[in-house]
């Protein structure tokens, strides 16, 4: 699959011993007072606001009520036992998932601070879950780096859970507190027994009067709290799934070499082009941190993953702008100065230098900004400066120290960089030249009438066969059809002029209007549904795949606007007493076969199984699956744009044991195969 599975935690680990605190230190690279956890109490609990609103507008604070702001609950929650343990006084992290979709999240940190609030008059910890930006992330000595990216905490969980309970260790005791929407159930803590060790637990049972759907998503909870475990080095996080009765299942992650665990990771299945992974570290004075780690593999597509206090920042910002600026700037500098590059050629540009380039950049301050309406751009300018500095000085000396890893990362850069030229010259013959010729579409191209990209929707069928039913079924107004010859190339293994000199993806290319690579406009897209149709056997499945490997190498925007579809053409067609029902899979055909022998056992029942679109007939075709009324079409989604490429990286690269590992795995899912 996309990353490789975590191994089961052979038994729930054992709580770890209340560290013992060191006297307090100041950190002069970053100012950073370390002070013990005396320091952090009810005096660094400021309260900004009240927590009334987050039930009426939950959306302003988790992003929705959807599966995303389901989920963001369990983030809040795991974010402040990130806090611990990034300020290094938590190890050890428990998330479970029970039944009835409750969740409870343990750490073994400091504890919530239970003494009574100087400003509330409650106890801390209810002036925490009940007021909405009141937290030790608000001023105080209680946190100096957040991993939080609203900062609105635990009270939003509070106020949109049915119920949640607390249960703090702190002070030689174990305090319990309950919520009810909200509110406070009893007056005050409960002193419960006696207890050596420091904690916080946090139970929650979603409101479904907020959330429509309450079932958590095991692998999307695997895949974040993963990504923690290799953002915040030493940390144990185990995750528990209880909620099927005999069914338990566990993961724990625990990864000592922090980000360059996580590059390694990612680079599972790839060649790398220099052995070992760079790794530089380094903190500025007023609290800030850079980390970055890399290495270069024989792919041609990028992965390079940006964090910001722990956040995953999907499009970018000011670091990454720095890390951009100081790769491409150490890398011409050195190639120069050792004579790789030649005065006569041209210097590596940022798309050469990022191909084949996996990398984490992270990078931690104390009060972040972050851009956008889904807070995912980090608009620090400040951090740029320091991002630049630190890839500029470690990543020169790296070079240096490391000759035989540069000539590598050399070798591979400048080779990206002829084939940058190969296809800027085949990408000028294909598309350039064409517009200024006057083009002509594909001849093999049957388009429609309509004008109007938003009206209009394109069938990528393979074969003639199956092209001339389509063409014949569809309707012309604003139905185009483009058959394809045989599979197309697999786009995973070779270079943009090498794919511009394939006649069907230049086909394709020409017919979809957007140009590829630098010239990409999705504004110039000519079908808003853009529709893939093969067969529903093992050669139509390998088609959908190396069409899809192409549009998420080379058409994302396209994916991303929601304009990529997949046909779902029947499998079968059951007739009986002549009248026929189409049915697109198996379990489909066995409920309308046992319906029918339900009223007549001895009905005389006819299967017809499609292997093609080219066996149906065009009225056929038209009723199944191209008349909008009738049709079922799956938009395709980029969820999980890393998990993605580590699949058409695993199915369709070059190397064989990952794949042959993948389709051993999963060989027992497979209900039915034609071969």
């Amino acid at each position: 699959m996309a990353k490789k599975a975590p191994k089961k935690a052979a038994k729930k680990p054992a709580k770890a011993a209340p560290k013992k605190k060191s006297a307090p230190q100041s950190d002069k690279s970053t100012g950073a007072s370390m002070a013990g956890s005396s320091s952090y109490g009810a005096k660094d609990i400021t309260v900004l606001e009240g927590l009334e609103p987050v039930r009426k507008r939950p959306g302003m604070y988790i992003g929705g009520t959807g599966k995303e702001g389901l989920h963001h609950l369990i983030w809040e929650v795991v974010d402040n036992s990130i806090d611990e343990a990034m300020a290094d006084y938590a190890s050890t992290i428990i998330v479970r998932l029970m039944a009835d979709d409750v969740i409870s999240v343990t750490d073994d940190g400091r504890g919530i601070p239970v003494e009574k609030h100087p400003k509330t008059k409650m106890s801390t910890l209810d002036t925490v879950m009940t007021t909405l930006h009141a937290g030790g992330k608000f001023g105080g000595e209680g946190y100096k780096v957040s991993s939080g990216l609203h900062g609105v905490g635990v009270s939003v969980v509070n106020a949109l859970s049915e119920w949640l309970e607390a249960e703090i260790h702190r002070d030689g005791y174990a305090w319990h507190q309950q919520y009810e929407r909200g509110d406070v159930k009893r007056k005050a803590l409960k002193k419960g027994a006696k207890v050596k060790n420091t904690g916080t637990t946090i139970s929650f049972k979603a409101d479904k009067q907020i959330f429509k759907e309450t079932t958590y998503d095991w692998d999307l909870i695997l895949t974040r709290l993963r990504q923690q475990a290799y953002l915040t080095p030493g940390v144990r996080i185990t995750v528990v799934d209880e909620r099927e009765v005999g069914k338990t299942r566990s993961y724990t992650f625990y990864f000592e070499g922090g980000i360059r665990s996580y590059v390694q990771q990612l680079n599972l299945g790839k060649e790398a082009k220099h052995q070992g992974i760079f790794y530089a570290k380094r903190e500025y004075e007023g609290g800030y941190q850079v980390e970055v780690a890399l290495q270069y593999t024989d792919a041609f597509n990028e992965t390079i993953l940006s964090f910001a206090n722990n956040i995953y920042t999907a499009e970018g910002g000011t670091h990454m702008t720095g890390f951009r600026t100081a790769l491409t700037r150490t890398l011409n500098e050195y190639a120069r100065k050792g004579g790789m590059l030649k005065a006569k050629d041209e210097n590596l540009t940022a798309d050469d230098v990022k191909e084949g380039l996996t990398a984490v950049v992270s990078v931690k301050m104390l009060e972040p900004q972050f851009e956008g309406q889904t807070k995912g751009k980090l608009g620090s300018p400040e951090i740029r400066g320091f991002v630049t500095q630190t890839v500029n000085d470690a990543l020169n000396d790296y070079l240096e120290e490391h000759p035989r890893e540069a000539r590598g990362i050399i070798e591979k850069v400048a080779l990206a960089a002829k084939a940058r030229l190969a296809a800027r010259a085949a990408r000028d013959t294909v598309l350039r030249k064409g517009a200024l010729d006057g083009f002509a579409l594909p001849g093999k191209l049957s388009d429609c009438s309509e004008r109007d990209p938003a009206k209009s929707e394109i069938f990528i069928v393979e074969g003639d066969s199956a092209g001339g039913s389509a063409k014949t079924g569809r309707d012309r107004r604003f139905q185009a059809i483009l058959p394809l010859r045989g599979k197309i190339l697999n786009v995973e293994r070779a270079r943009l002029d090498k794919m511009l000199a394939n006649n069907e993806v230049k086909a394709l290319i020409i017919a979809l209007g957007t140009g590829i690579g630098d010239d990409l406009d999705i504004e110039k897209l000519r079908y808003h549904r853009v529709i893939i149709a093969t067969d529903a056997d093992v050669d139509g499945a390998h088609i959908s795949t190396l069409l899809l490997t192409l549009f998420f190498r080379y058409f994302q925007p396209l994916i991303e606007g929601g304009y990529l579809y997949l046909a779902q053409p029947p499998l079968y067609k059951v007739t009986h007493a002549k009248k026929g029902k189409y049915v697109y899979n198996e379990a489909q055909k066995d409920k309308e076969v046992a319906a029918i022998k339900k009223k007549n056992k001895d009905a005389k029942i006819d299967i017809q199984r499609y292997k093609g679109l080219g066996e149906m007939n065009p009225s056929e075709l038209w009723d199944t699956t191209m008349n909008p009324e009738h049709r079922v079409l799956k938009q395709v989604k980029i969820v999980d744009a890393q998990k993605a490429d580590r699949i058409f990286d695993t199915l369709m690269g070059n190397e064989v044991g990952p794949r042959k590992k993948w389709i051993e795995t999963h060989a027992t899912t497979v209900k039915n195969l034609d071969v």
